[in-house]
């Protein structure tokens, strides 16, 4: 996957990432989306499928909340309140907790699926040089801080999902 340098590159790069890893969502039975058999986030942890969800959902959450912050004028606490980017085993562990009480597995892709479109929306909002034109974070622009949290994790989680699928 190529790196996005454009809004409309990024769009795209979100769409298909999702679309990719849709298919491997769809194939993952139900009654074993909450089974922990794959290695988690955290370096010695195991998570299933549905925390796997969770931690998309968490990333995305994050990136609409800073961008919410930064509208509101407030400073962005990245990555998030009481997190350092060296604890970001932590951050997964927290993200599996924001999403254990819900345990229908279309109830939760739901969620996943709606957050992509709220992602959308967002960089949407935004011009190519509002994306692209000025560093947003450190030496990061807000395209590739956007991008660094979904279509890129989005990959990432397909190819775990792929890699649980051969392991069953």
């Amino acid at each position: 996957m190529a790196v996005p340098e454009s809004k409309e590159a990024l769009i795209k790069a979100i769409n298909s990432q999702f679309a990719l890893l849709m298919k491997k969502i769809e194939a993952v039975p139900a009654e074993r989306a909450f089974l922990p058999e794959m290695a988690g986030h955290a370096q010695g942890t195991q998570m299933s499928a549905a925390n796997l969800v969770a931690y998309l959902l968490g990333w995305g959450n994050l990136v609409l909340k800073w961008h919410q912050q930064e509208e509101q004028g407030n400073p962005i606490d990245f990555p998030e309140t009481g997190y350092q980017w060296n604890q970001l085993g932590l951050l997964a562990q927290k993200f599996y907790q924001d999403f254990a009480h819900i345990t229908d597995w279309s109830e939760l892709v739901a969620l996943l699926t709606a957050n992509k479109r709220a992602l959308i929306a967002l960089v949407e909002r935004y011009t190519n040089a509002q994306l692209y034109g000025e560093c947003w974070y450190g030496k990061w622009t807000r395209g590739r801080m956007i991008q660094f949290n979904t279509a890129s994790p989005y990959k990432n989680a397909a190819g775990r999902l792929r890699a649980w699928e051969k392991n069953k």
